[in-house]
């Protein structure tokens, strides 16, 4: 299980997170939820160690401390973080971005079978397998760099936005492979756009404000809660 307690972090002197605190198990899928600015992505990349938190933070991957640990050391635990605007290399192959995400040490003895899950998630991925990423639609990145995370072997998968930009239906696919993901036993912390979509997908939901969280519960629950449909679901 993922375990963040009292983790705050800034940039300069603003303060981007304040005592942020929340869980993931293996098999769950929580939604972050908050406006533009809320601290969400911060609190992804602080998670991945791209972002130092201030002393006194916990995060922990089954009792592992991660808080100072560097980001690479962090995917070796079992972390992978999907970050917003995808980050892959364009020039390369689906092939090439896919064995790039196998480079961590855990994820070697499973990279073949890692490999055949992928390309089951994501059978375009399969068809275009040999052509260059940026030839590829936008959809069609978001694949390779979730099945990119997926090939390190995670036992959590921090997702930054994955629906940004895409359409309607591509956007219902991506929904049905998270399920599919769950369903492998891997935990999702998910920051999602698409409120009324995440959370008919998710088991629990978190709703930050300026850095910190003014409300969590179950996913059910939080959908039919008039505030969050006013803030989030356009009720």
């Amino acid at each position: 299980m993922l375990d963040v307690a009292r983790v705050s972090a800034s940039y300069g002197q603003h303060l981007a997170l304040d005592g942020i605190g929340l869980t993931v198990a293996r098999g769950e899928i929580v939604v972050i939820l908050g406006a533009n600015g809320a601290g969400k992505t911060t609190l992804l990349k602080t998670i991945a160690g791209l972002v130092r938190p201030q002393p006194g933070a916990r995060i922990a991957l089954d009792g592992r401390d991660l808080a100072r640990l560097p980001p690479h050391a962090i995917v070796e635990a079992g972390v992978a973080l999907v970050p917003e605007g995808r980050g892959i290399f364009g020039e390369l192959t689906v092939r090439e971005n896919l064995l790039l995400g196998a480079y961590a040490d855990r994820a070697h003895a499973k990279e073949a079978a890692n490999l055949d899950l992928v390309l089951g998630l994501f059978p375009r991925l399969r068809e275009r397998y040999r052509q260059p990423v940026r030839t590829m639609s936008g959809g069609e990145q978001q694949m390779v760099a979730i099945g990119r995370a997926l090939m390190s072997a995670p036992d959590i998968l921090l997702l930054d936005e994955p629906s940004l930009g895409l359409s309607p239906l591509l956007c219902t696919e991506l929904f049905q492979v998270l399920a599919q993901i769950r369903g492998t036993g891997i935990g999702v912390l998910l920051v999602e756009q698409n409120a009324r979509q995440s959370l008919k997908l998710a088991d629990r939901g978190i709703l930050i404000e300026t850095g910190r969280i003014v409300g969590q519960g179950s996913a059910a629950a939080l959908s039919v809660d008039p505030a969050v449909q006013r803030a989030y679901l356009g009720a």
